[in-house]
């Protein structure tokens, strides 16, 4: 959980969680839509995807007991070599280095590394300097305070060298200027169109295959069909979240319900159990609580710039009243779109 995201934001859904899975037999004997439930709001799902089926592999190949060697943990799914060695340190108290985004800051300043850590050179030569500071015995207690060092002293913007325990063994000049990183990807910008389908108090969904594959979603509009002149409505939600190096535009639009539902596609009288996507749920939360007529939501949520706990888009909407569009309760009890079916369908690849 504490890959990308931050310790504060981890910390509730770590007890959820071992609440809901104590042990890797419950976690392997649970459905994909039970573990991204779980999950759901921590973003990456590709982590609980791996965590799910490393408890199986654990299961099965051995004997419910997780393995111990730094080999054998790297064959597991979704475990690097940070992992494997931060599992071998702490958990089995194995005198291994670990490099990740703490660590590494503080040892590129110690040895004052000019290389970039994004880079191949740059990374071996972390893990060198890690091994090279690490001692025989009680390596979990170095690897920890290293760990602490970054997190608390050794920060990535103005770093507190007066009370730094090393500086004395600092090689770094300019500490604020280190590590040397590859530039960052620029900031993609995409637009979602998706339907909003309510019939018989039921709501239309669809299993996403993409991004968030599992994961229940609305149904994906083509952006075409808005060109349509009959189609030609502002959206009834509107939100804008960050998503890897991407801003995400959410629109949601009203839609008719559709002869026939496409493979993939389920009607739910409650999405209370469903695993979905906070900015999918959002939409849906913010048109259901409350209960009557809305215009367009618009929202951009904003980018902190530390921004690793809102990966998933976790901000609060706004919601804007207006006596356009008629709604449905929270748990849809009740029919509030007239039964008829729209000229382009909503299933297959391209829907309307």
């Amino acid at each position: 959980m504490l890959q990308q995201t931050q310790v504060a934001t981890v910390i509730p859904y770590y007890h959820k969680w071992l609440r809901t899975f104590p042990d890797f037999a419950s976690l392997a004997r649970a459905s994909e839509n039970e573990v991204l439930r779980a999950w759901q709001g921590l973003g990456y799902y590709a982590r609980a995807r791996n965590l799910h089926a490393t408890a199986k592999t654990v299961m099965d190949r051995h004997g419910g007991n997780f393995p111990r060697g730094i080999e054998q943990i790297r064959q597991l799914s979704g475990i690097g070599k940070y992992t494997a060695h931060a599992v071998a340190s702490f958990a089995f108290n194995q005198s291994v280095p670990i490099v990740e985004a703490n660590t590494g800051r503080v040892l590129a300043r110690l040895f004052n590394l000019r290389e970039s850590i994004d880079s191949d050179l740059g990374r071996r030569t972390l893990w060198q300097h890690a091994a090279s500071l690490l001692p025989k015995s009680d390596a979990a207690t170095f690897n920890s305070a290293l760990l602490d060092l970054g997190a608390l002293i050794c920060v990535a913007r103005k770093p507190k060298c007066d009370i730094c325990p090393v500086k004395a063994f600092c090689r770094a000049k300019n500490p604020a200027a280190l590590p040397v990183r590859n530039s960052r990807p620029e900031t993609k910008r995409l637009i979602e169109t998706h339907a909003l389908i309510v019939r018989r108090g039921r709501i239309l969904l669809e299993q996403s295959r993409h991004r968030w594959r599992g994961m229940w979603i609305l149904p994906p509009l083509d952006p075409d069909c808005l060109e349509q002149p009959r189609f030609q409505r502002p959206p009834v939600y509107k939100s804008v979240f960050p998503f890897t190096h991407h801003r995400v535009t959410l629109s949601v639009y009203r839609r008719p319900a559709p002869k026939r539902i496409a493979p993939g596609q389920q009607w739910f009288g409650s999405i209370e159990e469903a695993a979905m996507p906070s900015p999918h749920r959002r939409a849906i939360d913010a048109l259901v609580r409350n209960n009557g007529d809305f215009s367009v939501q618009h929202e951009q949520h904003a980018d902190t710039g530390s921004s690793r706990h809102n990966r998933d888009g976790n901000a609060k909407p706004r919601v804007i009243p207006k006596t356009d569009l008629q709604m449905f309760p929270r748990r849809f009890d009740h029919d509030h779109v007239r039964n008829r079916t729209d000229d382009c369908k909503v299933s297959g690849e391209r829907r309307c």
